[in-house]
């Protein structure tokens, strides 16, 4: 329990529902006549509309990023490290969106909400997403808020795609972009992990092709084995040594297949947390949105033509310890944006965690984040 919040959070939040009553068209060919989505705001917006900043989740994010939604809550937003008065995206200076996606589980128009059509949750039935859809949602979403122009979109892992899809898309409303811990397209490994992780979802009984909603169970089993195997790539071999080694539960092996090993407790626990908050379809749909994206396919494969659009600022941001998106795949984009003619900036963070470092309060991740906003802040007239 939250006794008394401190001095750089911003405080209790309050989600709020906006409807879309705009026809979305989706890149599968569908329509999506409205949509809704849940959305948290930090700070004010000027006069001038200048100094908004949208916060795009990863794979498993919502828009809770900052702050506490109860008194009785035990953690707060996602991403608290870096939003709030006087951090890095500073709610004194800027006026902070975030978003749950468009297909999400936390309110959202999503699998699990209800189709107006058939008064049944969607289900498969919802169509499955890209990101350059997710971008096309966010801008009505934009427009809905009176925003005509981003002073900055960021977003770590998918949400550094979104962040990428933006520019290219919306290039006239976007100042500055904050692109972290991402990737120009996903590897074949990237895209396996993804595979395997849908197919322990898509073989769980339970799972009922999808309608498991109508059979009042959830493919408890298929899910937590999906983000146990997320989970591993989200860390790095270094972090994982350092907190579990080998260390035992108990000190003599039981020769059965009962947890034994610190770290097996330890997966177990994240794929069951997971479970109790997030929804298989989901988890199916975020990952095919990752396994699609990659900007350049419509430009013959030069990522450099891509980003010609574009008319934002970069920041590009990787981690050391990332081998999931490594710092290499960081480069590719900087490199991308340099052969475009882009005006962008690249810092490489020592970090041991992994992918998950992004999420992290490092203090050289935070003083780069600090002094690039400063300028953005600047700009905004903040």
């Amino acid at each position: 329990m939250i006794t008394g919040f401190p001095a750089d959070s911003v405080g209790l939040v309050q989600p709020r529902r906006i409807p879309i009553a705009q026809p979305l068209t989706l890149d599968c060919g569908r329509v999506l006549p409205q949509h809704e989505l849940m959305v948290e705001t930090y700070g004010t917006l000027n006069a001038a509309h200048s100094n908004a900043v949208l916060i795009c989740h990863a794979l498993s994010g919502d828009h809770h990023a900052a702050g506490f939604h109860d008194a009785q809550d035990r953690k707060p937003g996602w991403w608290d490290s870096c939003i709030g008065p006087g951090k890095p995206i500073d709610t004194n200076r800027f006026f902070v969106v975030s978003l749950n996606n468009l297909g999400g589980c936390q309110g959202s128009t999503g699998p699990s909400t209800v189709n107006p059509e058939t008064g049944r949750p969607y289900g498969p039935d919802f169509p499955l997403l890209t990101v350059r859809d997710w971008v096309r949602s966010q801008a009505l979403l934009a427009d809905a808020l009176g925003i005509g122009r981003w002073a900055a979109v960021v977003g770590g892992s998918l949400g550094g795609m979104q962040v990428m899809q933006w520019t290219i898309d919306q290039p006239e409303r976007v100042a500055h972009a904050l692109v972290i811990a991402a990737a120009p397209k996903l590897s074949a490994q990237n895209i396996a992990f993804n595979e395997i992780a849908r197919q322990a979802i898509l073989s769980d009984p339970d799972f009922h092709g999808g309608r498991f909603y109508d059979h009042g169970v959830v493919p408890t089993h298929g899910l937590k084995l999906a983000r146990m195997l997320g989970h591993i790539t989200y860390l790095s071999d270094e972090a994982m040594r350092a907190k579990f080694g080998r260390l035992q539960r108990v000190n003599q092996f039981s020769f059965n297949f009962d947890v034994e090993f610190e770290v097996e407790s330890y997966l177990r626990y994240q794929g069951q947390s997971f479970v109790e908050r997030f929804d298989a379809n989901t988890y199916l749909l975020m990952t095919k949105a990752l396994d699609y994206f990659d900007p350049a396919r419509e430009h013959g494969d030069d990522l450099a033509a891509a980003f010609r659009r574009a008319q934002a600022r970069f920041l590009v941001i990787a981690f050391s310890s990332d081998w999931r998106f490594s710092p290499q795949r960081s480069r590719e984009i900087v490199r991308a944006l340099v052969r475009a003619g882009r005006d962008v900036s690249y810092a490489l963070i020592e970090s041991t965690l992994g992918h998950d470092d992004f999420l992290m309060p490092i203090p050289q991740y935070q003083r780069v984040l600090r002094d690039y906003l400063d300028r953005v802040a600047r700009e905004a007239g903040t």
